[in-house]
């Protein structure tokens, strides 16, 4: 496939997790809620995460900001719902790396549509957007350690 036909591909699964988000709403129940923003550019998420036994049962998240900001929060939701936590850990540790522009092993982890954000790593400042839902996941993880 070439890189136009890539590009054009990767950009359709953005804008349509963006206009169709997974996994958008509030969670009920117990659960562990993490708001964070992104100053520099007013994205906002709130994640809510349902970890039981060490396994994310459910995640949900709610928020405004840019495409590549929602996106990845409702590629993130999907990615991680069922696996352990440490797994869903290691697979922010890869999307950091793919971020930083680093070679991801596909073997480790199938990252699936979040593979169209990598693109994103070649615009420094919107490095941020698209990780700030995952940070808010691995915040969420450690308080649900601690409690």
């Amino acid at each position: 496939m070439s890189f136009n036909n890539l590009d054009t591909l990767y950009r359709q699964v953005i804008m349509d997790h963006y206009k169709n988000p997974r996994n958008k709403g509030a969670l009920d129940g117990e659960h562990v809620a993490i708001d964070m923003n992104n100053p520099t550019c007013g994205d906002r998420i709130q994640l809510q995460l349902k970890i039981e036994d060490g396994v994310v049962e459910d995640a949900k998240f709610d928020g405004e900001g840019c495409s590549i900001s929602l996106s990845s929060a409702s590629m993130m939701t999907q990615a991680i719902k069922g696996k352990t936590v440490e797994e869903a850990v290691e697979m922010s540790k890869l999307f950091s790396d793919m971020m930083q522009g680093e070679e991801v092993d596909p073997e480790k982890f199938s990252l699936e549509d979040i593979e169209a954000l990598q693109g994103v790593s070649q615009f420094p400042a919107r490095i941020k957007c698209a990780t700030l839902s995952w940070k808010a996941m691995e915040q969420g993880v450690d308080e649900s350690e601690e409690a």
